[in-house]
């Protein structure tokens, strides 16, 4: 089912997530798939759809910095300094991840990766939701990403529970993903934010 973001619906998607639903809805780049990061079967499920490898972790987007602590175990100074510079924004920072995650979010690395966007729906969608969605990308594994709802209707017919119409993708690209779990910052993935961009920043400091 296709439905539009609004105001007066946001209580219906919170409440698909609360009983362990798997959303899609768009996030500041593409669109997502959206599950509560704590609820192993809805993880679970979502791997499923994408046909995704067992190795690879999935990404949470939060609504705020006041969520960061639910998810991160340790704040590196990298993590700080990146965080203050492009947050909120299309830049998914991984950090050794916080006690308790599920192993289906982490795969086994230790590690999570955590966004916070920069688009005030989103963030109130995130936040109707308990502050924090899984986000990684609305597509089978190979298969580009899904840039509008109808894209993710047709890749995935009626296996999600609930298909939220954002409009189309904000961007061509997706997120700059970089890992700061260690004392330097290493580029996972190159996205909307150049690492050149990221690197004048590092050593400026």
């Amino acid at each position: 089912m296709i439905i539009p973001q609004t105001t007066e619906v946001l209580a219906q998607i919170a409440n698909s997530i609360r009983r362990g639903g798997v959303i899609a809805f768009r996030t500041d780049t593409f669109y997502g798939l959206g599950a509560d990061p704590f609820n192993h079967a809805a993880v679970r499920k979502i791997k499923q759809l994408k046909g995704r490898e067992d190795g690879k972790p999935i990404l949470i987007v939060i609504s705020g910095r006041e969520q960061i602590n639910r998810f991160i175990a340790e704040r590196t100074k990298a993590f700080d300094v990146l965080s203050e510079e492009f947050w909120p924004g299309p830049l998914t920072l991984i950090c050794k991840a916080a006690p308790g995650l599920p192993e289906e979010i982490t795969a086994g690395t230790g590690t999570v990766g955590v966004r916070l966007p920069d688009d005030d729906n989103v963030c109130a969608l995130v936040r109707e939701c308990g502050g924090a969605l899984t986000a990684t990308s609305a597509n089978p594994a190979d298969h580009e990403p899904a840039g509008t709802a109808q894209q993710v209707s047709d890749y995935f017919r009626k296996a999600i529970d609930l298909i939220v119409d954002g409009g189309p993708a904000r961007s061509d690209l997706p997120s700059t993903v970089v890992d700061v779990s260690q004392l330097e910052p290493r580029l996972i993935r190159e996205g909307v934010i150049a690492w050149s961009d990221i690197r004048v920043l590092r050593q400026g400091g």
